[in-house]
C-alpha cells in the first residue's frame, strides 16, 4: 500500500513537474519578440545553448547546431535584426503568408518564425533553409576559425573588438585582393601592351583596352571580397555595413566597364558600316552609342539602389506616371525621336545628299535625335525638325542619275532654215560629243515661233553626282553653243519690240544677205567640230 502511495505521488509530482516545464516553454515563446530575445542573448553572450529552445527540435545537439550557424549567418551575410521592430503580439498575423509567422529579415522570406501549439519557434522546414543559407555564404568552409575560438589560443583574444584571428583574415583578404590587382595589371597594362606595341597598334591598347581593364580589376576584386568576407564572422553590425559596400561597389564597376566596352563595340560597329554604301550608318554608329550608354548607367543605377537596399518599385511607378505627364508635354520632342527612328529605317536620304523639302534646300550634314542639320547653298546651316521631315515629301535630288538642263534657244526669224537645220545638228553633236551627257534622251527641235524670234528647245540631261558638277557642264555645253553660234553666223535673238524699216531709198538692204549653200554650211559644222576636238 505505501508502495502504491509512492508511485502515485512520484508520477503526480513528474506529471507537475512536465506542466510546468511546458507552461514555462510557452511562456518563453509565447510573441515574435521573445523568441528572438533569446536568440539575441545567445548571439551576445556566444553561448548557443540559451537559445536553442527557439529550435523545434528533439534532438538538443540538432538545437544548439541551428542555433550556432544562425548566429554565422547573421554575421556573414549582414542581416541586422532590430529586436525594437519584433512584434510582441502572440497572436501576429503575415497577411503575405497568411499564417501565423514573422521573417527574421526583410531581405529573405524563407528564414522565419512560425507558431505551433502557441510557441514562436523555428520549424523543421526553415532549418533546412538555413543549413542551405550557411552552405552558400561559407563556401569555403569555417571550421579552423571556429576551433580556434573555442579552444581559447592567441588567436581568439580580442584586440579592438575583433579577434585575432579575424584581423589576419582581413589583412590576407586585402593582400590576395591587391595581389589580383597586380595580376591583371601584368596581364592587360604590360604583356597585353607589349603585344600590341610590336603589332604597331599601341593606340588600341591605351584608348580602348586598359580603360577596360583597370575597372574590370576591381571588380573581381570585390567579387572576391564578396566570396571570402563571410569567413571571417564579424559582428553583423560591421558585416552588415561592410556588405552594403560591397553590394554598391560591384555593380557599380560592372557599370563603368559596361560603359566602357560600349566604345569597343562602337570601333566594331565602324567597321561594319564601312562596308556599306550608305552614309546614314555613320551617323546611327554616334546616336546608338549615346543609346547603350544611357541605358547602361539607368539600368547600373536601378541595380545599386536594389543592391542597396532603396525600394525601386515606387520610384519606377513614380516615374511611369511622370512619363505619362512628361509624354503629353513633350510630344513634339517624341514625335522627332521617332521621325528620326524613321529616317534611319526607311533612309529616304544619306549624309552629303542634296536634298528639297518645303522651303528647305541644301546638303545633309548631320542626323541627330531631335532635328537633321542643313546646310544650304547660303552657307547657312538649318535645323529641320525630324517629325517634320518624316511627314512631309522630301525631294532627294543627290539620288538623281541624270540632271535635267533645259532651256529655249531664241534665233532671229531672218535666219534661213538650211542655216537652222544645220544648226540644229550642231546642238545634237554637241550633246553627243560632251563626255557627261545622256547620250539617249535629249530633245533639240525647232519648237516655236515667238513674238520676236525663233526658238529651239535645247532639252538634255547631265550625268552629274553633285550640283557643282551640273553647274560646271552646263557652262562648258552653253560655252560651246555660242562658239556654234558664232561660226555659223546664227545671231541669237533679243528679246525687244524694234520698228523695221527693211528698205529705204538711196540705201542698202538692212537684211543679212545668205549666200552659203547648205554643203558650204555643213562643211563649215565640221571644221568647227574639228576645232572644238582639238581643243
Amino acid at each position: 500500500m505505501i508502495k502504491k502511495t509512492l508511485l502515485l505521488f512520484t508520477s503526480l509530482l513528474l506529471s507537475y513537474y512536465s506542466q510546468a516545464n511546458l507552461d514555462s516553454l510557452t511562456f518563453k515563446l509565447q510573441s515574435p519578440y521573445k523568441a528572438i530575445k533569446l536568440l539575441d542573448k545567445s548571439l551576445k553572450t556566444g553561448d548557443p545553448s540559451i537559445g536553442r529552445i527557439v529550435v523545434n527540435n528533439p534532438d538538443s545537439a540538432r538545437q544548439v547546431y541551428i542555433v550556432r550557424i544562425y548566429k554565422e549567418i547573421l554575421k556573414g551575410s549582414g542581416m541586422l535584426i532590430d529586436i525594437n521592430d519584433v512584434p510582441t503580439d502572440p497572436e501576429y498575423f503575415d497577411s503575405l503568408s497568411q499564417d501565423f509567422r514573422y521573417a527574421l529579415s526583410k531581405t529573405t522570406d524563407d528564414i522565419y518564425l512560425q507558431r505551433k501549439n502557441g510557441r514562436w519557434q523555428i520549424q523543421p522546414e526553415v532549418q533546412k533553409e538555413l543549413e542551405k543559407m550557411h552552405e552558400g555564404l561559407f563556401k569555403f568552409g569555417n571550421d579552423l576559425f571556429l576551433e580556434s575560438q573555442s579552444k581559447g589560443t592567441i588567436l581568439g583574444n580580442k584586440l579592438l573588438g575583433l579577434q585575432i584571428w579575424q584581423w589576419l583574415g582581413i589583412l590576407t583578404v586585402l593582400f590576395l585582393g591587391l595581389f589580383i590587382r597586380i595580376i591583371f595589371a601584368l596581364i592587360f597594362e604590360k604583356l597585353l601592351m607589349r603585344f600590341l606595341e610590336k603589332m604597331q597598334k599601341t593606340h588600341i591598347g591605351e584608348k580602348y583596352i586598359v580603360p577596360v581593364a583597370k575597372p574590370t580589376a576591381m571588380l573581381v576584386v570585390f567579387l572576391f571580397v564578396s566570396l571570402v568576407y563571410p569567413q571571417l564572422t564579424l559582428p553583423p553590425m560591421v558585416s552588415y555595413y561592410l556588405l552594403l559596400v560591397i553590394k554598391g561597389i560591384i555593380p557599380l564597376y560592372g557599370m563603368i566597364v559596361l560603359y566602357r566596352l560600349v566604345n569597343i563595340i562602337e570601333v566594331y560597329l565602324v567597321k561594319i558600316v564601312r562596308k556599306t554604301e550608305s552614309t546614314l550608318d555613320d551617323q546611327l554608329i554616334p546616336l546608338l552609342k549615346k543609346i547603350m550608354k544611357v541605358l547602361v548607367v539607368v539600368l547600373g543605377g536601378l541595380i545599386i539602389m536594389d543592391s542597396l537596399g532603396i525600394p525601386i518599385l515606387p520610384l519606377l511607378t513614380g516615374l511611369s506616371i511622370g512619363g505619362l505627364a512628361f509624354a503629353l508635354a513633350a510630344q513634339d520632342t517624341l514625335k522627332n525621336f521617332f521621325g528620326s527612328v524613321m529616317i534611319f529605317v526607311d533612309k529616304p536620304f544619306q549624309i552629303g545628299d542634296w536634298i528639297t523639302t518645303g522651303d528647305f534646300d541644301g546638303t545633309v550634314e548631320e542626323v541627330g535625335f531631335r532635328s537633321t542639320r542643313i546646310r544650304t547653298f547660303r552657307n547657312s546651316v538649318v535645323y529641320v525638325p525630324n517629325g517634320l521631315l518624316a511627314d512631309t515629301i522630301v525631294d532627294n535630288n543627290g539620288l538623281r542619275q541624270f540632271r535635267r538642263f533645259k532651256t529655249n534657244l531664241s534665233i532671229t526669224y531672218d535666219t534661213p532654215p538650211d542655216r537652222i537645220e544645220v544648226f540644229v545638228e550642231g546642238l545634237k553633236r554637241i550633246v553627243l560629243e560632251h563626255p557627261k551627257t545622256s547620250k539617249d534622251k535629249f530633245e533639240i527641235h525647232l519648237n516655236d515661233l515667238g513674238t520676236s524670234s525663233l526658238s529651239i528647245l535645247f532639252y538634255i540631261f547631265f550625268e552629274a553626282p553633285t550640283w557643282s558638277d551640273e553647274l560646271k557642264f552646263r557652262q562648258e555645253v552653253i560655252l560651246s553653243i555660242l562658239r556654234l553660234g558664232r561660226h555659223l553666223n546664227v545671231n541669237f535673238a533679243f528679246p525687244t519690240q524694234t520698228v523695221h524699216v527693211e528698205n529705204l531709198p538711196g540705201q542698202t538692204s538692212l537684211s543679212p544677205n545668205y549666200t552659203w549653200t547648205k554643203d558650204e554650211l555643213n562643211s563649215k559644222l565640221g571644221d568647227f567640230f574639228e576645232k572644238e576636238n582639238a581643243s
